[in-house]
């Protein structure tokens, strides 16, 4: 079954997000406390099933965490000036404070971990990288 297939079971009517087959990198985006967007590119077959499962109601590992980078090239991130880098994601249940916040916090400096792990998050889509 394919990503997008059982991206399409599991959303009931809702329309299928356009996910990525075969192992092609895709991107997530994530709505952070109901306010602001950002998204992160999902590289292995895993983080785009986890991000699915997320997507469609599921709790475990629900919180995005990887290591930023904060070298003005925002990759899949636009508009904002940084990305995370997709090698260091996880999802986690559990993390420290220091890391919690929304993008703008790491725009502004706000937030100053070198790791960025929202607490508040939804998964709002999923695409084909590209």
């Amino acid at each position: 079954m394919t990503a997008s297939v059982s991206a399409g079971a599991l959303a009931g009517c809702a329309p299928a997000p356009s996910t990525p087959a075969d192992g092609a990198p895709a991107v997530a985006t994530f709505r952070v406390a109901g306010q602001e967007d950002y998204a992160i590119e999902l590289n292995t077959d895993q983080l785009v099933e986890h991000a699915i499962e997320l997507m469609n109601g599921g709790e475990d590992g629900r919180i995005p965490n990887g290591l930023i980078v904060r070298d003005g090239d925002e990759g899949v991130n636009a508009p904002w000036s940084w990305h995370i880098d997709p090698d260091s994601l996880e999802f986690v249940d559990m993390t420290t404070e220091v890391c919690d916040g929304l993008p703008s916090y790491v725009e502004d400096g706000t937030l100053t971990s070198d790791r960025f792990c929202p607490w508040l998050t939804e998964v709002v889509s999923i695409e084909p990288l590209g």
